[in-house]
């Protein structure tokens, strides 16, 4: 008889999706964390000027916390599908 697998392959899947869920959160909170680095850095560590630290720092907190909501509702919200 042919034996396919399918219940190591759907586990398998399973747990590629878990590892796919928190990295896309922890991406969310690098780039937030950058953000909030390029800001509240002191003015020597990089040279821009401070407007353009604080101009790319807030669009790093701005695109990681878009990213954090999508994450979370494509992930963890629960699904009310009607069935």
């Amino acid at each position: 008889m042919l034996n396919t697998n399918a219940d190591e392959r759907i586990n398998s899947r399973r747990g590629q999706q878990t590892t796919s869920r928190y990295f896309t959160m922890l991406m969310a909170v690098v780039y937030v964390g950058l953000g909030t680095f390029l800001i509240a850095a002191p003015p020597g560590v990089f040279h821009l000027t401070l407007t353009t630290r604080r101009v790319v720092g807030g669009l790093f907190i701005l695109y990681g916390l878009i990213r954090f909501v999508r994450a979370f509702r494509q992930h963890f919200r629960k699904r009310h599908d009607a069935f």
